[in-house]
């Protein structure tokens, strides 16, 4: 029964990945039969990621109330319910209403799934799970892709996507007995523990910390994501057509970062996996700076994206032993909510760069963001570590 819910876990990731990519995939389209300039797919990403935040936010209280399973089947159902709304919409305006539910239901299942995975499952499960995020992030858009080859239109697609979602929302539903059975579940102890204020959170050593180093890792994650081919257009003269190609060495690199990852963790702690990752980002950032043309481009964005691979999954996954199990549900859900600011702020922070100063800035940009990251999650072990010695 233990294995039948880390399967129904591993396939709620791929479906977590799933949609994040289809917007991108759709919009040329999408924009055309609804008239509207290209710059609009900002206006929908944007009233997701507001979402995102606030269910991120209320994901402790979330949890607490109807525990995790319930929250993640409901969530993902909420998802299936906003994609459908994507299907069938006509007017702008109504994907920009349906982008609502998608955000809430994307925040609380990110926030409250990632929880339970850390405080019941070991460090490689993390890295295995978030690799298979990746894999639901690259078969999205080849699923509308294929909607679109085929003559089906975006709508089909989402649609498509929905119905994989209510799928495995009713087979999260009926594995509901098997979430009860975790000690974590509200009623599991005769006990429902108090959610914790944004004022308490923030008042628990090392709390900021991680938040700022969530926020620095994701912003930089979405700007590689972003910007690579673009700066190996703008900067290394390459085609268009086979920088967006070659730009995907990024993902390509994280996502196999991630597979890799889980077997290192048998040989690291998820401190020493963090380090490494940003060790490898900084190697990729120098690598980048190399007056070797495309090769150090390619190598570095590869190396850079290797890097981030292990630092999402193991901070998410040392939450409880750094702040307690009791708290670990109200920190994720604040890193959460932080991911997506740095997600919303720090791509676009670059574009302004790239327009005013240069887009060879890109490098010492990203490598700015992981020298505060680094700092950060040294603060953090550090503040730990006192607290920890300050308990003996």
């Amino acid at each position: 029964m233990v294995h039948l819910l880390l399967i129904i876990i591993y396939l709620s990731f791929i479906s977590l990945g799933l949609p994040d990519a289809l917007l991108g995939a759709a919009w040329p389209m999408m924009s055309q039969e609804f008239s509207v300039p290209l710059s609009c797919a900002g206006s929908i990403a944007l009233i997701i990621a507001v979402g995102t935040v606030i269910s991120s936010l209320l994901s402790d209280r979330l949890t607490k109330w109807l525990g995790a399973g319930k929250v993640t089947a409901f969530s993902v159902a909420m998802t299936a319910v906003a994609l459908f709304g994507f299907c069938i919409s006509r007017k702008f305006w109504q994907l920009c209403l349906w982008a609502i539910p998608y955000g809430l239901g994307a925040g609380s299942v990110d926030a409250s799934l990632n929880n339970y995975v850390a405080l019941h499952y070991a460090s490689r499960h993390m890295s295995w799970l978030h690799c298979m995020w990746g894999l639901g992030a690259s078969v999205g858009p080849y699923i509308m892709g294929m909607a679109l080859t085929g003559g089906l239109g975006w709508n089909q697609g989402y649609g498509i996507i929905s119905a994989i979602q209510v799928v495995l929302s009713v087979a999260i539903f009926l594995s509901l007995p098997m979430w009860k059975k975790r000690k974590d579940e509200p009623g599991s102890d005769g006990t429902r523990a108090k959610p914790l204020t944004l004022k308490q959170i923030f008042g628990i050593p090392g709390a900021k910390e991680v938040m700022l180093a969530f926020f620095c890792y994701c912003g930089l994650e979405q700007t590689c994501i972003l910007w690579g081919s673009s700066y190996l257009v703008m900067v290394n003269g390459m085609e268009e057509e086979m920088a967006a190609g070659m730009a995907s060495l990024f993902m390509l690199g994280l996502t196999l970062g991630r597979f890799l990852s889980g077997f290192v963790t048998y040989k690291m702690n998820d401190t020493n996996m963090i380090r490494l990752g940003e060790a490898i980002i900084a190697v990729g950032v120098v690598v980048m700076l190399l007056p070797l043309g495309d090769v150090a481009a390619l190598a570095g964005l590869a190396l850079m994206g290797f890097g981030c691979a292990p630092i999402y999954p193991c901070v998410i996954h040392s939450t409880p032993d750094h702040f307690g199990e009791e708290n670990s549900q109200a920190i994720i859900g604040v890193q959460m909510a932080s991911a997506y600011v740095g997600i919303c702020c720090m791509p676009p922070l670059f574009g302004l760069i790239a327009e005013n100063i240069s887009a060879a800035l890109m490098p010492w940009y990203v490598g700015i963001i992981n020298v505060v990251m680094l700092i950060m999650c040294e603060r953090l072990n550090k503040k730990c570590c006192e607290r920890e010695t300050k308990r003996v």
